[in-house]
């Protein structure tokens, strides 16, 4: 079906799974016209439908990325796509969204090196840990190859990491930027690459930590749930540690004068990693299986997504306010 909607200009989502649908949801609201490409054609139907139901969804809490731009409108900009080659051609913007393999990104990228021919189309991936040079190093066109990795849900949560391999062109890093920025996400420039990327590692600390406080006997796993959900989350929701570090005190340099020496302290009681595991991962099995059960997660996954809604529309509105 042809739009009477004029576009941005034409990008490719390679992947129609979670992120390929988010992807597409993203772009189109932007008012870019959407290739949608999955090698296994019956699952193209059921992305259609689910991107369908999301632009309408978005509509509905005024979190379009383009005020210009209906769901009706952006779902006319998404079309399926059985040709890799007819999904790529004339693409200014390429984004893979193939599963979390290696082998499997070596190889859509070396299809997706094969079929471009423009100097100028950007070719990113979605992967959340693996850094480009693993599989980029070989490719023609490895300098126009970068990662941007989006935060689930990405429509609610607009952080987006984007890693350059050492031999990705600055002008690549650039328009990358520039795209996310365009589409209403927000981006951040990894400078090297590093196991994780950012938001992983961050991550990764507080749930290492999280999970040694329970081992120790220190507290309980809700007690750990209560302190980010009631605490440390809210602030962090609007400031992060470097803010916080100037707001509770005059100034990082006072704050560190004030309170370095602590902080390094427990920092070494803290030691090294411990592994997920044993005794303490069944303890916490059974304490999130009464709060959470398995058979309930999908309920439990819908208010998380409700609940990031009403947030994004609230930082909207506060932008939109300023």
């Amino acid at each position: 079906m042809t739009s009477p909607l004029p576009s941005k200009g034409k990008v490719a989502i390679i992947g129609s799974g979670l992120i390929g649908r988010c992807w597409s949801v993203i772009f189109s609201s932007a008012g870019y016209h959407v290739a949608l490409y999955d090698n296994v054609a019956s699952q193209i139907p059921a992305a259609l439908s689910s991107i369908e139901a999301q632009l309408c969804d978005m509509e509905a809490k005024g979190l379009m990325r383009s005020k210009n731009v209906t769901a009706k409108e952006a779902f006319q900009l998404v079309v399926s796509v059985d040709d890799l080659q007819a999904a790529v051609d004339g693409a200014l913007y390429i984004q893979e969204c193939t599963p979390e393999n290696l082998e499997l990104k070596k190889k859509v990228f070396e299809s997706l090196d094969n079929c471009i021919t423009s100097c100028e189309t950007i070719l990113a991936s979605s992967t959340s840990c693996i850094v480009p040079s693993k599989f980029t190093e070989s490719l023609k066109h490895r300098d126009q190859c970068i990662v941007a990795h989006p935060i689930n849900p990405p429509y609610y949560v607009p952080l987006v990491e984007v890693v350059p391999a050492p031999w990705t062109d600055s002008k690549t890093i650039d328009e990358t930027v520039a795209i996310m920025k365009e589409i209403g996400q927000s981006p951040v420039v990894i400078k090297k690459e590093v196991n994780g990327f950012l938001l992983n590692r961050l991550q990764y600390a507080v749930i290492m930590e999280a999970w040694r406080l329970v081992e120790d006997g220190v507290c309980s796993a809700e007690d750990v749930e209560i302190t980010m959900t009631e605490g440390l989350g809210l602030r962090y929701s609007l400031l992060g540690p470097f803010e916080t570090m100037q707001l509770n005190a005059n100034g990082i340099r006072d704050y560190c004068e004030r309170y370095g020496a602590n902080i390094e302290n427990v920092c070494k009681e803290q030691g090294g990693p411990r592994s997920l595991g044993g005794d303490t991962l069944d303890k916490l099995e059974k304490e999130l299986e009464k709060t959470m059960p398995l058979d309930q997660l999908d309920k439990r996954r819908e208010l998380r997504d409700r609940r990031l809604a009403a947030l994004a529309i609230h930082r909207r509105q506060e932008k939109e306010e300023n």
